[in-house]
């Protein structure tokens, strides 16, 4: 190998696993980080809300940037990395941003993430487990609570624990998902849409039938769920990565050496490319539509 070539070589690996500068940013009132860098709100513009994905991490690029860039208006990266429902419905600036967007595209995000009657999670990093209530602690009071962190390694342990009993777990996560999403999409307004961006196929099959049952990424949502808040949105965008795509694997992404485990089961930049590729067509339909 020529000098030239290993110089070459030498570059793009530290290109590739350098870490990225998310440029992080506030607005308004919001006690939120988000990626930046911040855009303004006095023009046109299209929010985006959501977990790991729509916030992009390790990609340089991610979907709304792709979107932003092809459909020339601005795109509000609101995401928010682990984030659930909670991180945004009780936010009044986020609320109030997405309110005044000309589309508002909601990525769907798991039922685990959430406050609910069993147990309390963090209001900003939704995937921490505050607290479990007295109900739960009843049904599960051979359970030390304690040892908890963070949710899904909480909702593992009731699983190993008692497959039926946690049954009446995700029940409850369910209705309290979709009754938080109601309200969210009544504060956002008619002008939005959902965005089902996973490896997971969407369906009505039993959670426990899916593939890493507890690693399923958005957790215990269904197709049944999505089609009772159709009417409250302008459409519901569905976005499975391709084999090609997930193959490319971590090809285009930024990471330090360290982070490497956790980059490799995050969708690549191959899938962010097309997911902007539903999305954008999706957008212009309805943007005309409701312009």
């Amino acid at each position: 190998m020529g000098e030239a070539q290993k110089v070459g070589t030498m570059k793009q690996e530290v290109i590739e696993h350098e870490e990225l500068s998310y440029a992080p940013c506030r607005y308004g009132n919001s006690r939120m980080l988000f990626r930046g860098p911040r855009r303004r709100l006095d023009h046109p513009y299209i929010a985006f809300i959501g977990g790991t994905e729509t916030y992009g991490k390790f990609i340089p690029k991610p979907f709304p940037t792709l979107v932003e860039r092809v459909m020339r208006q601005t795109c509000v990266n609101l995401g928010c990395v682990n984030g659930g429902i909670d991180a945004f419905v009780n936010d009044p600036t986020i609320m109030e941003i997405c309110n005044g967007a000309d589309m508002t595209v909601v990525q769907v995000m798991g039922a685990n993430f959430l406050s609910n009657r069993f147990y309390s999670v963090h209001p900003r990093r939704n995937d921490r487990f505050l607290r479990a209530s007295t109900v739960l602690e009843a049904i599960y009071d051979d359970v030390d609570f304690s040892e908890f962190s963070f949710i899904r390694h909480m909702l593992g342990a009731l699983y190993s624990k008692s497959p039926d009993r946690f049954d009446i777990v995700v029940g409850e996560l369910r209705e309290a998902w979709t009754a938080r999403m109601k309200n969210m999409l009544h504060q956002i307004g008619p002008r939005s849409m959902l965005l089902w961006f996973s490896e997971e196929e969407l369906s009505d099959k039993h959670w426990s039938e899916r593939e890493d049952q507890l690693q399923a990424d958005p957790l215990f949502i269904t197709r049944s769920m999505l089609e009772e808040l159709r009417p409250l949105v302008q459409d519901i965008v569905v976005v499975n990565p391709s084999d090609g795509a997930l193959a490319k694997g971590t090809i285009g992404m930024q990471f330090p050496a360290s982070q490497s485990a956790a980059a490799s089961e995050m969708l690549g930049p191959a899938c962010h490319s097309e997911a902007s590729a539903f999305v954008i067509p999706a957008l212009r339909e309805h943007l005309y539509a409701v312009s």
